[in-house]
C-alpha cells in the first residue's frame, strides 16, 4: 500500500499533485485549512482514499497536531511507500529589506520553511523505524538562486530548502537508505500566488509588470501541466539523482 502526502492541497499546484497520485492509485492525505471535494469525488472514482487533515501550517502547535494526526494515518496500516510533497506556500511579505512586517515574515518562514523541515523529519523518523520507502518532494522556486527584487525572504526561505534537501539526502545516503529525497522548481505556474504578485505595488516589487505581462500573454504554465513533469521525475526512479532541485524549464526542453 501506497500513501501520498500532500501539503497545501485545497487548490493549485498542491491540488493538481495530489489528483495525479490518485490517478495512479494512491493514497492521498492532504493537508490544508480547506477540505477538497473535488478530490474526494476523484478518490472514490478511482478506489481509493482520500483523507484530509485541517491545519493552520503557521500555527506551530496546530503544525505540530497535524503532523501527528498525518503520521498516524499514513503509518497504521500494512504500508510499503509514503510520499511527501512540500507544496504549501506563501509568498508575503513582498516588501523591501526595512520596510518588513516581523508578523509577516514570521509567519512566512513558519509556513515556508519549518513546516517543510519538520514534516521530513517525522516522516524519515517514521520510515526509517518501520522499513518503510520514503519519497520526499520540496517545491521551492528559480528565486532560490537569484537576487530579486522585494523577495528577500521568499528567496532566502526557498534556497534554504534546497540545501535542506541537499543535506537530508546526503545524510539518508550515508545511512544507507534507499529513500528518494528532491526539490522541484515548477517555474511560473497559474495560482492564486501568482495573483497575489501581480497585485504587488511597484515600489516593493520591481518586477511587478513583467510577471502582469507573463499573465496577459498566456505564459503561465497550468498546475496540472506542472504536476504531470513532476510525476515523470518521481516515478522514473532509476535516473533520479538524490539531493537535485529539478527545474520545470530544464525537463520540458529536453
Amino acid at each position: 500500500m501506497k500513501y501520498a502526502i500532500v501539503t497545501g492541497d485545497s487548490r493549485g499546484l498542491g491540488e493538481a499533485i495530489a489528483d495525479q497520485f490518485l490517478e495512479k492509485g494512491i493514497h492521498v492525505i492532504g493537508i490544508s485549512r480547506t477540505y477538497n471535494e473535488d478530490l474526494k469525488e476523484q478518490a472514490e472514482g478511482k478506489d481509493v482514499t482520500y483523507s484530509h487533515i485541517s491545519c493552520d501550517l503557521s500555527d506551530a502547535d496546530d503544525l505540530t497536531q497535524g503532523i501527528d494526526k498525518v503520521m498516524y494515518l499514513a503509518f497504521q496500516n500494512d504500508v510499503d511507500m509514503v510520499y511527501l510533497v512540500n507544496n504549501a506556500g506563501v509568498i508575503d511579505p513582498i516588501e523591501t529589506v526595512g520596510n518588513l512586517d516581523t508578523g509577516l515574515v514570521n509567519k512566512h518562514l513558519q509556513i515556508n520553511l519549518a513546516t517543510p523541515i519538520l514534516f521530513i523529519n517525522r516522516l524519515l523518523k517514521e520510515a526509517n523505524e518501520q522499513g518503510v520507502k520514503a519519497g520526499i518532494v520540496n517545491i521551492t522556486s528559480g528565486a532560490a538562486e537569484k537576487t530579486v527584487h522585494g523577495w528577500s525572504v521568499y528567496s532566502s526561505g526557498k534556497a534554504a530548502i534546497n540545501q535542506f534537501t541537499a543535506t537530508t539526502a546526503m545524510e539518508q545516503e550515508e545511512a544507507g537508505k534507499d529513500h528518494t529525497i528532491i526539490a522541484y522548481s515548477p517555474g511560473v505556474v497559474d495560482t492564486e500566488m501568482q495573483g497575489e504578485i501581480r497585485a504587488s505595488a511597484e515600489s516593493a516589487f520591481a518586477d511587478v509588470d513583467k510577471f502582469k505581462k507573463l499573465k496577459e500573454e498566456g505564459q503561465l504554465r497550468s498546475p496540472q501541466e506542472v504536476a504531470r513533469v513532476l510525476m515523470n521525475v518521481l516515478f522514473n526512479e532509476g535516473s533520479i539523482e538524490n539531493g537535485k532541485v529539478y527545474k520545470l524549464y530544464d525537463l520540458i526542453n529536453k
